[in-house]
C-alpha cells in the first residue's frame, strides 16, 4: 500500500533541468507523505521530461529490493505502484516453470508484477493477477506511460493536464503540489456530489481532472496526449455471464463452495510482513472475515472495533460477543460524541475531494486506532453487493409491485400521511411492535426509512425509485443553472443486462456506490493513518461465484445474504449476529441541532453559501430550517456541508 504521482512534462528537457524535474516528483510524493512514511523516491526521464514518484509502506519484502519506482530487470519499464498483488507467489512460480523468471532480487510483489509485464505483457498479466493496485508503467522503448487501476477500483488513481503537462496520483493532493497547478470546481461533478453524497468516477471535483475508471487502462504518449480509459476487465461481463449459467448447486455444495472460495480469498490476504489484524463490527460481513481469518491462524487474530456512547449507534458490545466467542485479540475504543466531533475539521484533508458519508467518521476513528496496533486489517467490505445485503434489494422489488399499480395522486396523499408523523413516534411504534413483526420490518431507525419511503413514492419506474432511493439530496438541487451529467444510476439503458430488478440494482452498486463512496471511504480514512484495508469480498473468485449463485441463495424469507448467513453460522452462534442491519454512523442528525449547530452555521450562512456562486443561498437555508424545526434531512445538508467545509480548505 503506498501513494503514487508523476508527470510528463510539456516538452523534452534537457539534462541541466534535471533536478527541477526531480524537485516536481519529490513535491508530489511530499504531499502523500501519510499513504507511505517508510520509504521514499522519485525516478527521470529528463529526454521526454517524465517523473515518476513513489511512497511506500512497506508490507512485503521490508529489504530495499522492494523499493519503487523499480526498473525491470531488462531495464524497459519502470513502475510505481500501490496496492497488493495476493497471489505474487502464484505467478512467481509460473514464470520460473516457464523459464521467463529474472534472476529475482527479492521477494516483492512488485517485482512479479514487472517481470510478468515483460513475459506476458501489461494486460494479460493484469488479468492473471488477484490484488488491489493503481500503477503507472513506463516503457523507455515505446516511450509510453500507461496507467491502469483494479478491477472494482479499491486504489485510487487521478490524472489529467496540470498546467503545460500532464500528470497523475493517488490523490488531488499530489496534483495541487506542482508549481503549475490551478483547479477550477467542476459544477458538474458538484452537482453530483450534492445529489450522491460522493463526486462518482471519471468525474472528479476539478475541471479537467479526473478518476481512472476500475478495470480500465489509460494510455499517455510522450507528449502527455491521451485517448479514452480502455477496459480490460468488465465487471458487467462477469455478472451478465454468472446470471446466464448459474451453478445448479444444493444448499449445502454452495455452502461448502462459498467457505472454500472465501477461506481462500482471506488466506492468501494474510500474507504479510508486518503484524495483521481485521476490522470487526459484530455483523454478518466483518464477522464472517474474522471467523475464517481465526480459523486459518494458530495465534488470536487481532480485531479493532469502536463504540460510542449513543447507543443507537454503538455495535462495540456485539462486536465483543463475537470476538470473545472467536477467541480474537479484540481492541475496542469507546469514544464520546466530543472527541468523534473532534475528526470533522480533518476531513477535507483526509478525503482531499468533496466526501459526504458520515461515516467517514467512525471510519476515520477506527482506521486511527488499529493502525497503533496493527499495519495491515481485513475488512467485510463488499458483501453487501455481492450478496444482496442492503434492504433495497428487496424492500423496493416489493415496494414498486405495490406502488406501480397505486395511481399518482393516492400514492402522494399516502406519503402525506407517512410524513406526517414524526420518525421518534415511528420509532415508537416499531419498537411497542417488537417481536411481532416479520424480520423483514425489525430495521434500525423505522422512523427514517419511513420518510425515506415517503419522499420516494412518487417515482415513474422501477429504476427511478431506485435512484431516488440512493440519491441524498430528492428533486432540485440547490444549484445556480448548473446541468446535471448523465450517470449510470440515472441511465437504466446502460445497466448490466440482467434477469432481476434487485440484481440489477446490485450491479449498479458495485459500479457505482462501491468504488465511489464505500472504498473511497475506507482508503483515505486508513491511509490518512498509514493503514493498510484489504477486501476479501472483492477476490476476483469471490465475484465470480457469487454471480453465479441462484438468486435464492442470497434473498430468502425477506431476508438478504442468506448463503452468508449459514456460513457465519458454522462458526457463530446465530443470536450472537442475528439482529437489524445497521449501518456505521453517527447521530448527525442531533449534532447539527446541538453541538455542530455553531459549525453549521457558519458553513450555511448567506455570504458562505453564495462565495462561489454556485449554490442557491435560498434553496439551502430553506433546507437548514426544515432540519431545525425537526424533520430529519441530515443527508442533503451533509452533503453540503462537506462541501463548504471542502471549499473553505483548498478552494
Amino acid at each position: 500500500m503506498c501513494g503514487i504521482a508523476g508527470v510528463i512534462a510539456a516538452a523534452p528537457l534537457a539534462d541541466a533541468d534535471a533536478d527541477a524535474l526531480r524537485a516536481r516528483g519529490r513535491a508530489m510524493a511530499d504531499a502523500i507523505l501519510h499513504r507511505g512514511p517508510d520509504d521514499g523516491d522519485v525516478w527521470i526521464d529528463a529526454g521526454p521530461g517524465v517523473v515518476l514518484a513513489h511512497r511506500r509502506l512497506s508490507i512485503l519484502d521490508l529489504s530495499p529490493a522492494g523499493h519503487q519506482p523499480m526498473q525491470s530487470a531488462c531495464a524497459r519499464y519502470v513502475v510505481v505502484y500501490n496496492g497488493e498483488i495476493y497471489n505474487w507467489t502464484e505467478l512467481r512460480g509460473e514464470l520460473e516453470a516457464a523459464g521467463q523468471a529474472p534472476a529475482w532480487r527479492g521477494h516483492s510483489d512488485t517485482e512479479v508484477l514487472l517481470a510478468g509485464i515483460v513475459a506476458w505483457g501489461l494486460e494479460a498479466t493484469l488479468r492473471r493477477a488477484r490484488g488491489m493496485f493503481a500503477l503507472a508503467l513506463w516503457d523507455r522503448a515505446q516511450k509510453t506511460l500507461t496507467l491502469a487501476r483494479d478491477r472494482i477500483g479499491e486504489k485510487p488513481l487521478y490524472y489529467g493536464r496540470v498546467g503545460d503537462g500532464f500528470a497523475f496520483g493517488s490523490e488531488l493532493k499530489a496534483l495541487r503540489a506542482l508549481p503549475s497547478s490551478r483547479f477550477d470546481t467542476d459544477p458538474g461533478a458538484l452537482a453530483l456530489m450534492l445529489r450522491y453524497g460522493y463526486v462518482p468516477a471519471p468525474h472528479s471535483i476539478y475541471r479537467g481532472i479526473f478518476k481512472l475508471p476500475p478495470g480500465t487502462l489509460l494510455r499517455v504518449t510522450a507528449d502527455g496526449r491521451c485517448g479514452d480509459p480502455e477496459p480490460w476487465w468488465r465487471f458487467a461481463a462477469v455478472a451478465q455471464e454468472g446470471a446466464a449459467n448459474r451453478r445448479a448447486l444444493g444448499d449445502g455444495e454452495a455452502l461448502d463452495e462459498l467457505e472454500a472460495v472465501l477461506g481462500a480469498a482471506i488466506g492468501e490476504q494474510m500474507v504479510a510482513d508486518v503484524p495483521l489484524g481485521a476490522l470487526l463490527s459484530g455483523g454478518l460481513d466483518s464477522s464472517t472475515v474474522v471467523a475464517l481469518m481465526q480459523a486459518r491462524s494458530t495465534r488470536p487474530v487481532r480485531t479493532f472495533t469502536i463504540g460510542f456512547a449513543e447507543g443507537d449507534y454503538d455495535e462495540a458490545a456485539h462486536a465483543k460477543a463475537v470476538a470473545r466467542h472467536l477467541g480474537t485479540e479484540h481492541t475496542e475504543l469507546h469514544v464520546d460524541p466530543a472527541q468523534a466531533r473532534d475528526i470533522i475539521p480533518r476531513l477535507p484533508d483526509i478525503y482531499d475531494e468533496p466526501f459526504a458519508d458520515s461515516s467517514q467518521i467512525p471510519t476515520a476513528l477506527v482506521c486511527a486506532l488499529t493502525r497503533q496496533h496493527v499495519t495491515v486489517c481485513l475488512s467485510g467490505d463488499a458483501g453487501d453487493e455481492l450478496f444482496a445485503g442492503y434492504n433495497r434489494y428487496f424492500w423496493a422489488t416489493s415496494l414498486w409491485r405495490r406502488l406501480g399499480r397505486v395511481p399518482p395522486g393516492l400514492r402522494r396523499a399516502l406519503a402525506g400521511g407517512l410524513s406526517a408523523v414524526p420518525a421518534g413516534a415511528w420509532n415508537g411504534v416499531f419498537g411497542a411492535l417488537g417481536p411481532l413483526l416479520p424480520a423483514r420490518l425489525r430495521v434500525s431507525n423505522p422512523g427514517d426509512k419511513l420518510h425515506k419511503l415517503a419522499e420516494v413514492m412518487g417515482a415513474p419506474s422501477p429504476e427511478a425509485l431506485y435512484r431516488e432511493l440512493v440519491s441524498q439530496w430528492r428533486g432540485t438541487l440547490p444549484l445556480r443553472g448548473i446541468v446535471e451529467p448523465p450517470t449510470l444510476v440515472a441511465d437504466p439503458g446502460r445497466w448490466p443486462a440482467l434477469p432481476g430488478f434487485a440484481e440489477r440494482m446490485m450491479a449498479v452498486d458495485t459500479l457505482s456506490y462501491l468504488p465511489d463512496d464505500i472504498l473511497v471511504k475506507v482508503d483515505r480514512a486508513a491511509m490518512a493513518a498509514s493503514l493498510e484495508t484489504r477486501v476479501p469480498f472483492l477476490d476476483a473468485r469471490v465475484i465470480d461465484f457469487a454471480w453465479r449463485l441462484p438468486f435464492r441463495q442470497k434473498v430468502r424469507d425477506g431476508q438478504g445474504k442468506w448463503l452468508l448467513r449459514q456460513l457465519l453460522y458454522r462458526h457463530v452462534p446465530r443470536e450472537l449476529v442475528e439482529r437489524p442491519k445497521q449501518g456505521f454512523g453517527v447521530p448527525i442528525e442531533h449534532w447539527l441541532r446541538g453541538p455542530l449547530r455553531d459549525w453549521a452555521e457558519d458553513l450555511l450562512s448567506p455570504a458562505a453559501l453564495a462565495a462561489d456562486g454556485l449554490l442557491d443561498p435560498a434553496a439551502v437555508r430553506a433546507m437548514w430550517q426544515r432540519h431545525l424545526s425537526g424533520r430529519n434531512v441530515q443527508y442533503a445538508l451533509w452533503n453540503v456541508l462537506m462541501y463548504q467545509a471542502w471549499r473553505k480548505r483548498w478552494g
